[in-house]
C-alpha cells in the first residue's frame, strides 16, 4: 500500500435462495484472508500508518455484528467484539452499528483501496461507506487492491498449504471411493453423493464448487453441473470435484470408464490427455511463464490428434480442447494471482482435456468421448509437487482400483 493510505474490505452478503430461505453463507475470500471472520455484516479497515482510537494504537480495525442471543437461537453463535479480540487477535474491534459514525479520514488517507461494491448486493455497510467517500476528494482505487491481493494470495504460507493438503487428500479419498463403487446401473447423482459423503465424513465443511459429474455426452460439457443422467456401460465419466476445508478448496479431475474397462477408442484419447498433462506438469517450475504448461499440453494434443486422424489440420485442435490448462488454487477454485511467471509456494492446476461431442467432424467412433485429467501442483524451488497424486490416473491403476469392493456396493446388497 502507498504511504498514508487505507484499504477497506467488506464481508460477503447473505443471498436469498427462495422466499424465506437463504443460501448457505460463504465468506468473501479477501475478507476472510485478512480477518479470519466467517460472518456477514462486517467490514475491515487496514491503515498503512498506525492510528490511535480509544487509547489503542494499531493499523487494523474490524467492525462486526454484536452478539444477540435472540437471533443466535436461530442462526448460530456470533463472535462479537470480545471474540474478535480473543479469538481472531484484533486489538480494535467495534460493533458494526458504530461504522456509520466512524471517521474514515482519521489519518487523512491520500488513497483508499476498496473493492467496487456490486449494486445488486449493496448492503448497509457498503452504502454507508459510499456516503463517506462521496464527501472526500479521494477516489477509491479498485484495480490496485485486486493487484495487491492477487500478489499476496498467490504465494501460500506453510499454514495455508497444511489446509490445502487436507482438502486435496479428502478429495482424493472421495474420488477413489467413487472409482470402487461405480457400476453401470448408477446415476451421475449417485457418484456425486458418494464423493461428497466422503468429503464431509473426513471433515470438509463444504464443496469448493458444484461437483461436476458428467457421463457419456455430458463428459463433453466443460462445466456440467446437472448430474442427473443414468449411466450406461459404454460411458466415460468425468469426475471434477473439490472438497473445501477452512475456506481452502481442492480441484481434482479424473475420467473413468463406467464399466471399469477402457475401450480401445477411450484408451487412445485418454493416453493423449495423460501425455499432455505430464508435459504440462513438467513445465511447472519457478521462472516459467504461467502459460507454459498450457502451451506444452496443447502441443501434445495437437500433434497426437493429427496422428490419430481426429483432426485434419493443426487449427482444428481448438474444436476439441478449448480451455486453458491452468489456474491458481486457494480460497477460490479459480484463485487470485498475477498470471506472470510461476513462483515458489504458489499452487496451480494442470487440467488438459479432449471433448468430442456427437456430430463432430471426425469418425463417429470417437463421438461422446470427453476426457479431462486435473491435478493440483505446488510450485517449489525444484521439481513440481503433485499434491493430488494420492488418486491414480494411470489406466492400469484405475482399472485395478475399480475392481475393488466399495462400502457403498455392500450397502446395496
Amino acid at each position: 500500500m502507498d504511504d498514508s493510505s487505507v484499504a477497506v474490505f467488506f464481508s460477503a452478503t447473505v443471498k436469498n435462495r427462495a422466499n424465506d430461505v437463504n443460501y448457505e453463507f460463504h465468506q468473501d475470500p479477501n475478507f476472510y484472508y485478512f480477518s479470519g471472520l466467517h460472518e456477514p455484516g462486517a467490514v475491515l479497515i487496514v491503515f498503512k500508518n498506525e492510528v490511535k482510537i480509544d487509547g489503542v494504537t494499531g493499523n487494523e480495525i474490524l467492525f462486526l455484528q454484536d452478539k444477540d442471543p435472540g437471533s443466535e437461537r436461530w442462526t448460530g453463535k456470533l463472535l462479537g467484539t470480545d471474540g474478535a479480540k480473543n479469538v481472531l487477535g484484533f486489538e480494535m474491534a467495534f460493533s458494526s452499528a458504530a461504522f456509520s459514525d466512524f471517521n474514515l479520514d482519521h489519518s487523512l488517507p491520500k488513497k483508499i483501496y476498496a473493492s467496487e461494491p456490486k449494486k445488486a448486493e449493496l448492503n448497509l455497510l457498503q452504502s454507508q461507506f459510499l456516503r463517506k467517500i462521496s464527501k472526500q476528494t479521494v477516489i477509491p482505487d479498485n484495480y490496485s487492491l485486486k493487484e495487491i491481493t492477487g500478489k499476496l494470495r498467490e504465494i501460500k504460507t506453510k499454514e495455508e498449504l497444511v489446509l490445502m493438503r487436507k482438502a486435496i487428500n479428502f478429495t482424493c479419498d472421495g474420488i477413489k471411493e467413487a472409482m470402487k463403487a461405480l457400476e453401470p446401473t448408477m446415476g451421475e447423482f449417485d457418484v456425486e453423493a458418494i464423493v461428497e459423503y466422503v468429503f464431509k465424513s473426513k471433515g470438509a465443511e463444504d464443496v469448493g464448487y458444484p461437483s461436476i459429474v458428467g457421463g457419456g455426452e455430458n463428459s463433453c460439457i466443460l462445466h456440467y453441473e446437472t448430474n442427473r443422467k443414468k449411466l450406461i456401460s459404454k460411458d466415460m465419466l468425468v469426475v471434477d470435484v473439490g472438497a473445501e476445508y477452512h475456506g481452502y478448496t481442492a480441484d481434482v479431475t479424473r475420467t473413468i470408464p463406467v464399466n471399469g474397462k477402457f475401450s480401445a477408442e477411450q484408451k487412445a484419447i485418454y493416453d493423449i490427455v495423460l501425455e499432455s498433462q505430464l508435459a504440462g506438469i513438467a513445465e511447472c517450475r519457478p521462472g516459467e511463464y504461467f502459460r507454459a504448461p498450457h502451451n506444452a499440453a496443447m502441443a501434445v494434443i495437437q500433434r497426437r490428434l493429427l496422428e490419430l486422424g481426429v483432426i485434419k489440420k493443426p487449427g482444428d485442435v481448438n474444436n476439441y480442447f478449448f480451455h486453458g490448462t491452468s489456474h491458481y488454487l486457494g480460497l477460490d477454485v479459480h484463485d487470485e494471482g498475477t498470471y506472470g511467471k510461476l513462483l515458489p509456494n504458489s499452487v496451480i492446476t494442470v487440467e488438459p482435456g479432449i471433448y468430442i461431442p456427437d456430430g463432430s467432424d471426425c469418425d463417429p467412433k470417437w463421438w461422446n468421448i470427453g476426457i479431462r485429467i486435473e491435478d493440483d501442483i505446488l510450485i517449489t524451488e525444484g521439481a513440481p509437487d503433485v499434491l493430488s497424486a494420492c488418486v491414480p490416473k494411470n489406466i492400469v491403476e484405475i482399472e485395478e482400483l475399480m475392481k475393488k469392493e466399495s462400502l457403498f456396493n455392500l450397502l446395496k446388497k
